[in-house]
Protein backbone atom coordinates (compact mmCIF):
# COMPACT_ATOMS: atom_id res chain seq x y z
CA UNK A 1 0.00 0.00 0.00
CA UNK A 2 1.56 3.23 -0.99
CA UNK A 3 -1.29 5.56 0.00
CA UNK A 4 -1.69 6.54 3.71
CA UNK A 5 -3.29 4.17 6.13
CA UNK A 6 -7.16 5.45 6.53
CA UNK A 7 -6.74 6.47 9.99
CA UNK A 8 -3.49 8.68 9.46
CA UNK A 9 -4.76 12.21 8.49
CA UNK A 10 -6.97 11.93 11.66
CA UNK A 11 -3.86 10.68 14.13
CA UNK A 12 -1.79 13.20 12.98
CA UNK A 13 -4.32 15.82 13.75
CA UNK A 14 -5.16 14.44 17.07
CA UNK A 15 -1.79 13.69 18.07
CA UNK A 16 -0.74 17.29 17.21
CA UNK A 17 -3.37 18.73 19.76
CA UNK A 18 -2.03 16.55 22.31
CA UNK A 19 1.40 16.73 22.13
CA UNK A 20 3.77 19.56 21.00
CA UNK A 21 7.01 18.34 20.41
CA UNK A 22 5.13 15.45 18.39
CA UNK A 23 3.13 17.75 16.99
CA UNK A 24 7.10 19.67 15.73
CA UNK A 25 7.89 16.19 14.35
CA UNK A 26 4.68 15.28 12.43
CA UNK A 27 5.14 19.27 10.44
CA UNK A 28 8.55 18.49 9.53
CA UNK A 29 7.89 15.32 8.21
CA UNK A 30 4.41 15.43 7.05
CA UNK A 31 4.70 14.55 3.70
CA UNK A 32 5.61 10.66 5.05
CA UNK A 33 3.82 7.92 6.37
CA UNK A 34 4.15 4.50 7.49
CA UNK A 35 3.47 2.37 4.03
CA UNK A 36 1.42 -1.47 4.43
CA UNK A 37 2.25 -4.34 2.60
CA UNK A 38 -0.67 -6.68 1.36
CA UNK A 39 1.33 -9.63 1.12
CA UNK A 40 1.50 -11.23 5.17
CA UNK A 41 4.09 -14.22 4.21
CA UNK A 42 6.76 -11.13 2.80
CA UNK A 43 6.18 -9.13 5.45
CA UNK A 44 7.21 -12.04 8.07
CA UNK A 45 10.25 -12.92 6.26
CA UNK A 46 10.90 -9.05 6.28
CA UNK A 47 10.13 -8.66 9.96
CA UNK A 48 12.85 -12.18 10.61
CA UNK A 49 15.37 -10.41 8.48
CA UNK A 50 15.43 -7.16 10.29
CA UNK A 51 15.26 -8.30 13.88
CA UNK A 52 17.97 -6.91 16.52
CA UNK A 53 19.65 -5.40 13.54
CA UNK A 54 19.99 -1.33 11.56
CA UNK A 55 17.07 -0.03 9.07
CA UNK A 56 20.51 0.13 7.17
CA UNK A 57 21.65 -3.59 7.46
CA UNK A 58 18.35 -4.74 7.02
CA UNK A 59 17.76 -3.48 3.68
CA UNK A 60 21.45 -4.95 2.62
CA UNK A 61 20.05 -8.27 3.66
CA UNK A 62 16.65 -7.89 2.67
CA UNK A 63 18.07 -7.03 -1.19
CA UNK A 64 20.54 -9.79 -1.21
CA UNK A 65 17.73 -12.55 0.27
CA UNK A 66 15.01 -10.56 -2.73
CA UNK A 67 17.83 -11.76 -5.10
CA UNK A 68 18.75 -14.84 -3.94
CA UNK A 69 14.85 -15.98 -4.36
CA UNK A 70 14.37 -14.57 -7.42
CA UNK A 71 11.79 -11.78 -6.90
CA UNK A 72 9.78 -15.27 -5.59
CA UNK A 73 9.03 -14.79 -1.84
CA UNK A 74 6.74 -17.30 -1.39
CA UNK A 75 6.85 -20.23 1.15
CA UNK A 76 7.53 -23.28 -1.85
CA UNK A 77 10.47 -21.32 -2.22
CA UNK A 78 11.87 -21.05 0.99
CA UNK A 79 11.39 -23.96 1.23
CA UNK A 80 13.67 -25.62 -1.43
CA UNK A 81 16.33 -23.15 -1.29
CA UNK A 82 19.84 -24.63 0.02
CA UNK A 83 20.83 -22.94 3.74
CA UNK A 84 24.12 -22.24 2.19
CA UNK A 85 22.44 -19.74 -0.62
CA UNK A 86 20.71 -18.15 2.07
CA UNK A 87 23.79 -17.89 4.19
CA UNK A 88 25.47 -16.21 1.50
CA UNK A 89 23.01 -13.59 1.40
CA UNK A 90 24.05 -12.62 5.36
CA UNK A 91 21.38 -14.50 7.00
CA UNK A 92 22.51 -16.15 10.46
CA UNK A 93 21.93 -19.99 11.22
CA UNK A 94 18.66 -19.55 13.22
CA UNK A 95 17.13 -16.66 11.29
CA UNK A 96 17.46 -19.40 8.42
CA UNK A 97 15.51 -21.97 10.33
CA UNK A 98 13.40 -19.57 11.16
CA UNK A 99 12.43 -18.43 7.83
CA UNK A 100 11.95 -22.21 6.66
CA UNK A 101 9.43 -22.71 9.77
CA UNK A 102 7.47 -20.08 8.61
CA UNK A 103 7.58 -21.06 5.01
CA UNK A 104 5.99 -24.88 6.08
CA UNK A 105 3.46 -22.92 8.14
CA UNK A 106 2.00 -21.05 5.40
CA UNK A 107 2.53 -23.88 3.34
CA UNK A 108 0.71 -26.61 5.29
CA UNK A 109 -1.78 -23.69 6.54
CA UNK A 110 -1.06 -24.79 10.32
CA UNK A 111 -0.86 -20.61 10.52
CA UNK A 112 -3.84 -18.92 8.74
CA UNK A 113 -3.47 -15.00 8.61
CA UNK A 114 -7.17 -14.84 7.64
CA UNK A 115 -7.58 -15.67 11.62
CA UNK A 116 -6.36 -12.73 12.68
CA UNK A 117 -8.56 -10.44 11.31
CA UNK A 118 -11.16 -11.52 13.94
CA UNK A 119 -8.63 -10.93 17.15
CA UNK A 120 -8.19 -7.48 19.05
CA UNK A 121 -4.28 -6.99 19.22
CA UNK A 122 -3.37 -8.62 22.62
CA UNK A 123 -5.29 -12.08 20.94
CA UNK A 124 -3.82 -11.53 17.08
CA UNK A 125 -0.07 -10.79 19.04
CA UNK A 126 -0.46 -14.21 21.01
CA UNK A 127 -1.59 -16.10 18.05
CA UNK A 128 1.95 -14.92 15.72
CA UNK A 129 4.04 -15.89 18.56
CA UNK A 130 3.48 -19.23 18.31
CA UNK A 131 5.23 -19.67 15.29
CA UNK A 132 9.21 -20.16 15.97
CA UNK A 133 11.08 -17.17 15.46
CA UNK A 134 8.59 -14.25 16.01
CA UNK A 135 8.47 -12.95 19.64
CA UNK A 136 6.07 -9.74 20.55
CA UNK A 137 8.35 -7.19 18.71
CA UNK A 138 7.75 -9.39 15.75
CA UNK A 139 4.57 -9.50 15.68
CA UNK A 140 3.98 -5.83 16.45
CA UNK A 141 5.77 -5.23 13.60
CA UNK A 142 2.86 -7.66 11.72
CA UNK A 143 0.19 -5.66 13.47
CA UNK A 144 1.54 -2.39 11.98
CA UNK A 145 2.71 -2.76 8.53
CA UNK A 146 0.55 -5.91 7.68
CA UNK A 147 -2.76 -5.69 9.47
CA UNK A 148 -2.43 -1.72 9.56
CA UNK A 149 -3.42 -1.89 13.05
CA UNK A 150 -3.48 2.39 14.51
CA UNK A 151 -2.58 1.74 18.32
CA UNK A 152 0.45 -0.56 18.11
CA UNK A 153 3.39 0.70 20.57
CA UNK A 154 6.58 -1.68 20.72
CA UNK A 155 8.73 -0.48 23.79
CA UNK A 156 11.03 -3.33 23.32
CA UNK A 157 12.22 -1.70 20.05
CA UNK A 158 15.29 0.50 20.09
CA UNK A 159 14.91 3.00 17.96
CA UNK A 160 11.46 4.00 19.18
CA UNK A 161 13.19 4.25 22.58
CA UNK A 162 16.28 5.84 21.49
CA UNK A 163 13.84 7.97 19.85
CA UNK A 164 12.03 9.04 23.16
CA UNK A 165 14.84 9.28 24.80
CA UNK A 166 16.48 12.43 22.16
CA UNK A 167 12.76 14.25 21.45
CA UNK A 168 11.56 13.98 25.11
CA UNK A 169 15.11 14.63 26.47
CA UNK A 170 14.72 12.10 29.04
CA UNK A 171 17.77 9.63 30.01
CA UNK A 172 18.52 6.74 28.32
CA UNK A 173 16.24 4.27 28.07
CA UNK A 174 13.28 5.99 29.64
CA UNK A 175 11.39 5.00 33.06
CA UNK A 176 8.87 2.63 32.82
CA UNK A 177 6.61 5.28 34.34
CA UNK A 178 7.82 7.74 31.71
CA UNK A 179 7.17 5.30 28.50
CA UNK A 180 3.39 5.03 30.60
CA UNK A 181 3.26 8.07 29.94
CA UNK A 182 3.72 8.45 26.95
CA UNK A 183 1.60 5.61 25.87
CA UNK A 184 -0.99 6.76 27.56
CA UNK A 185 -0.51 10.28 25.77
CA UNK A 186 -0.88 8.92 22.35
CA UNK A 187 -3.47 5.82 22.88
CA UNK A 188 -5.28 5.09 20.14
CA UNK A 189 -2.55 6.37 17.53
CA UNK A 190 0.40 4.90 18.94
CA UNK A 191 1.40 3.29 15.11
CA UNK A 192 1.09 6.56 14.31
CA UNK A 193 3.43 8.12 17.49
CA UNK A 194 6.73 5.76 16.92
CA UNK A 195 6.82 5.93 13.29
CA UNK A 196 7.34 9.75 13.59
CA UNK A 197 9.78 8.87 16.42
CA UNK A 198 11.39 6.68 14.11
CA UNK A 199 11.43 8.89 11.59
CA UNK A 200 13.02 11.57 14.02
CA UNK A 201 16.02 9.59 14.26
CA UNK A 202 16.79 7.79 10.96
CA UNK A 203 15.43 9.47 7.70
CA UNK A 204 15.40 5.47 5.67
CA UNK A 205 11.61 4.45 5.98
CA UNK A 206 11.05 1.79 7.86
CA UNK A 207 9.32 -1.14 6.39
CA UNK A 208 8.74 -4.72 7.13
Amino acid sequence: MTKAPKYWNKAKISLSKRDPILKKIIKKYNKGHLTTKDNPFLSLCRTIIGQQISTKAADSIWTKFEITCKNKIVPQVIIKLKKSSLKKAGLSRQKISYLKNIAKSFKNKSFNVSNLKKMNDNSAIDYIVRLKGLGIWSAQMFLMFNLNRPDIFPTKDIGLIRAISKNYKVSYPPSERFLNKISRLHSGYRTVFTWYMWRSIDPINVEY
